[in-house]
């Protein structure tokens, strides 16, 4: 169990639920070893909602991105600013 001062990395990984409930990844992903997973279901037709799937990952990424340290690495890209 990771201790309070531990960052938790979460991933994003697409796959694909079959009829009778077995999770089929899209793509190979690396672990540690055993760990914890949530699945959010998308009713619609596989393969068919890639704004969908970015839209469930924008809260998720958002944590990450919405930083001060994400903000000074890419002011160089914000003339603006």
């Amino acid at each position: 169990m990771k201790g309070a001062s531990e960052a938790v990395m979460i991933r994003t990984v697409e796959a694909i639920v079959e009829e009778h409930g077995v999770v089929r990844l899209l793509a190979p992903i690396q672990l540690h070893g055993p760990c914890r997973a949530i699945l959010a279901v998308d009713d619609g037709v596989a393969g068919s909602g890639a704004n969908d799937l970015a839209r469930l990952s924008e809260a998720s990424l958002a944590q990450d991105w919405n930083r001060p340290e994400e903000d000074a690495a890419w002011s160089h890209l914000q003339p603006w600013r």
